[in-house]
């Protein structure tokens, strides 16, 4: 058994594509290696900015040798059927057996093919893996037409301590030369280097200062970073996916620690941190009381002789010059208020479609206090001022500057110009939650206001027909549902969604010109937003543990566009279940469907209409037929009161009696009328049960 290792050394593969690029290399070598008959015992891939690497063990150093037996055409058949039998096969007559089978005589061919060379195998399988890499993003250089995700530049391929020899050929204009040698560092080590197993060119490679492993390095950044700031009694900002970032731009991660120019250190902390964080990749530093420090982390990707004395300086100066711009504008942007950046917002479009951003604020307005009306404590005051100035942060320098700022920003000039605070915070959050991770604003004006922008932007993307289709979001619709989901449960809101989104299609259709008609066009929008929302809930509610069939079985009533209401039927249900009762009359409520539903197949009928008490012959189809009118008098004021808990246990109630109708009542008795009568009096147990829930949508 011997070991391959592939590399693909190319120029700077962009971090975000690092570590599913690695699982694709690895999951392609799996399966064309399977293709071809050659069994491994391990395969495990590794990537680091500039090159993907892969590590096979355990592969023969041949493939087996393969025998194949084809079945052909009968000894008496026509010689021309015998003669494109053999043709297909590629063999000869001598080459072929004749068999007895149950038709007779039979030719069969016998193809034997030896295995190939591994090692020859492999050029072909590194050929198929470079053209099957499936990059989000691929690019073209040169002449040639194969894609990559940045320049390739060339293949290290050693098998059983071999360089592989060969050419890989993805298209005429790039011909690689299997290499048995790599490179190091772009600056400190290029190269070559010599490689002859995977644990040579690990070892190597680190003497050339490279890092292979991903997780090593990842963990590096962390605990050196966490080391340099408490020397000065600090700690660093958590920032994960930041961690992961930088850890796909350096091949050997220099951890190294800067300071900030005190004369900046009174601009808001949200935006030295983005400064820091979006624009320059560097990990803010915190004060034993949770304030930000005046230090940054920084990781270099190279070794100076200074000890990065150099790199520090100039990433401090880079800082400098970025800060100073922010320091200026947040001494211009407060010299203007708010209120009169308003009417600069129609020079902005919020979509070609839906016309300018100063539209889609008077929108708000209007839908935010509508909307204020059905959230305890909101004053619809507060929430039309805060709509009125959610998005005049758009046309400062500073969110010109840094636009990751929008809303944050809002609220400092809010509260600079003595906007109240209420309105100042809903400035902040009306675009929150963002994500599942994110915050969910509970300040009545915010919730108001940030179910408004939300509803707008849906309400207004569907009129126009641009739904999210299968991985395409460009609008971030799916995000804007499932917040207005997080807002409406989380804060405990008896918001009727119907009436939420007619709501928002009023402002729409109150507006002038284009606007107004796109809404018009569609009408049937309201419906397929709900639908959409009922989609999100389905998706949130799975990732939250609740299962996708209680969800339907609830789903299908219809008609139920209250999020609290509906998630309190699913809890009931659930809990309903889970007891041994419903368990139980889940099962009777199964076989009375099938048996309605089979009979009714083969009488014809769309349904054996009420039940005739005077043809209940049985004391036990007489009993059931009265329990499930009781029933039907209990259940319905308990889910008025939306006590479905209470409701489910009257439904328990009914287990008794269906069972004994089922052990001593012959459904299908002689009599044509006793007969339709009891497949009526099943019917009626299936349409009661579905009063309170959808049975026939529970799996199990």
């Amino acid at each position: 058994m011997a070991e391959f290792l592939l590399e693909l050394l190319s120029e700077e593969i962009p971090a975000r594509m690092q570590a599913r690029a690695a699982e694709d290399l690895r999951a392609l070598l799996a399966a064309r290696l399977g293709e071809a008959r050659l069994p491994h015992d391990s395969l495990e891939a590794h990537v680091t900015p500039r090159r993907l690497t892969a590590v096979v063990d355990g592969l023969p150093t041949r493939q087996p040798d393969l025998r194949d037996e084809r079945k052909g055409p009968r000894e008496d058949a026509p010689q021309a059927a015998i003669d494109g039998f053999l043709r297909a096969a590629g063999v000869g007559l001598e080459q072929c057996a004749l068999r007895e089978t149950p038709k007779g005589r039979v030719w069969f061919a016998v193809v034997e093919r030896p295995g190939r060379p591994t090692a020859e195998v492999l050029v072909e399988i590194i050929a198929e893996a470079i053209t099957a890499m499936p990059w989000p993003k691929s690019m073209r250089w040169g002449d040639g037409s194969l894609r990559w995700v940045r320049p390739l530049q060339q293949i290290l391929a050693v098998f059983d301590g071999a360089p592989v020899p060969g050419v890989v050929a993805p298209d005429p204009r790039h011909a690689f030369t299997l290499a048995g040698d790599t490179r190091g560092h772009r600056f400190l080590a290029p190269g070559p280097i010599p490689v002859r197993s995977f644990d040579d060119y690990r070892a190597q490679l680190r003497t050339a200062y490279v890092m292979l492993d991903r997780s090593e390095r990842r963990q590096l950044v962390a605990q050196e970073a966490a080391r340099l700031a408490a020397d000065r009694g600090l700690t660093v900002r958590e920032d994960p996916s930041l961690l992961d970032e930088v850890t796909g731009l350096v091949e050997w991660p220099v951890v190294l620690i800067g300071a900030i120019d005190p004369a900046f250190m009174d601009l808001p902390p949200e935006v030295l941190t983005t400064a820091m964080r979006t624009h320059q990749r560097y990990f803010s530093c915190l004060r034993p009381d949770g304030m930000l420090a005046p230090h940054f982390v920084i990781v270099a990707g190279t070794v100076t002789r200074d000890d990065g004395r150099a790199v520090v300086e100039g990433n401090e100066r880079v800082l400098r010059a970025r800060l100073a711009d922010a320091g200026f504008y947040w001494e211009k942007d407060r010299k203007v208020p708010l209120a009169d950046r308003v009417p600069a917002l129609a020079r902005i479009v919020f979509h070609a479609r839906l016309g300018m951003m100063d539209a889609k604020v008077a929108r708000l307005e209007g839908l935010a206090v509508a909307l204020a009306e059905r959230i305890p404590g909101a004053d619809p005051a507060a929430v039309c001022r805060a709509a009125t100035l959610c998005k005049a942060d758009l046309v400062t320098g500073m969110v010109a500057e840094f636009p990751e700022l929008q809303g944050v920003m809002g609220r400092y000039y809010a509260s600079t110009q003595d906007e109240p605070p209420a309105v100042a915070d809903a400035i902040a959050d009306h675009y929150a939650p963002q994500g599942p991770a994110d915050r969910c604003p509970t300040a009545p004006v915010s919730v108001a206001l940030a179910l408004a922008d939300k509803l707008d932007t849906l309400v207004g993307f569907f009129a126009i027909d641009e739904r999210p289709t299968g991985s395409r979001d460009p609008y971030a619709l799916r995000r804007a549902a499932l917040g207005v989901i997080r807002l409406v449960l989380e804060n405990r809101l008896r918001l009727p969604l119907l009436g939420a989104v007619r709501a928002a299609m009023a402002q729409y259709e109150a507006a002038e010109g284009a606007v107004r008609d796109v809404v018009d066009e569609r009408r049937d929008s309201a419906g397929l937003l709900l639908a959409f929302f009922a989609d999100r809930l389905k998706v949130a509610l799975r990732e939250q543990g609740t299962r996708h069939d209680l969800i339907d079985a609830v789903f299908a009533l219809g008609g139920e566009d209250d999020l609290l209401r509906l998630l309190a039927r699913v809890d009931a249900l659930s809990g309903f279940l889970h007891s041994d009762d419903g368990a139980n009359l889940l099962v009777a409520y199964r076989r009375a469907a099938n048996i309605v539903r089979i009979e009714l197949k083969k009488d014809g009928r769309d349904g054996y209409g009420a039940v005739a008490p005077d043809r209940l012959e049985q004391a036990e189809e007489r009993d059931l037929q009265q329990r499930l009118v009781d029933l039907t008098q209990r259940t319905e004021p308990l889910l008025a009161a939306e006590d479905f808990a209470g409701a489910m246990t009257e439904l328990a109630a009914l287990r008794e009696p269906v069972d004994a109708f089922f052990d001593r009542v012959t459904v299908n008795a002689d009599d044509p009328a006793v007969r339709r009568n009891r497949l009526a009096l099943l019917d009626e147990i299936v349409a009661t049960m579905n009063r309170v829930a959808d049975f026939s949508r529970i799996e199990g």
